[in-house]
């Protein structure tokens, strides 16, 4: 199985049903997943946000994070990877904990998976060809996995 690094607008798409969940559960079964630790933080600040916005009821929510807790996923420190991803998140000018994920990508040389508009509009934005080979939507890296 590939490499590949995922953040948690993938995951979060094993567990909650929502657009791009069938990409994320090809992702899920066909790839060898990496993460930084962070991706744990904030899987469970969405699962929060989802039942404070009444989307997931609390043992919806808990079951949720427990699935996530059993996905066979290489966790990876983020302290080894801050320095990178300042340096990432200036030259972007977009929030570092997204870079923690990009940095991990490229020091080992994976694609990055994620869904997340935002971080990808951006990496648009400041013609980031540097990128374009190493961070993939959801839906693009389902159809070449």
């Amino acid at each position: 199985m590939k490499p590949v690094v995922i953040d948690a607008s993938v995951a979060i798409k094993w567990v909650v049903e929502e657009a791009g969940t069938a990409d994320a559960l090809t992702i899920l079964k066909s790839a060898a997943l990496k993460a930084p630790d962070l991706i744990l933080a904030e899987c469970a600040n969405i699962l929060w946000k989802k039942f404070e916005r009444k989307e997931l009821l609390k043992d919806e929510a808990l079951m949720a994070a427990r699935l996530i807790q059993q996905v066979d996923m290489e966790i990876y420190t983020a302290r080894s990877l801050l320095e990178a991803a300042t340096e990432l998140a200036i030259e972007l000018n977009h929030p570092a904990y997204d870079c923690i994920y990009l940095a991990l990508a490229l020091q080992n040389g994976w694609p990055f998976i994620t869904a997340d508009s935002r971080l990808l509009s951006r990496l648009v934005q400041v013609d980031a060809t540097r990128f374009k080979d190493v961070v993939l939507s959801l839906a693009d890296a389902a159809a070449i996995i």
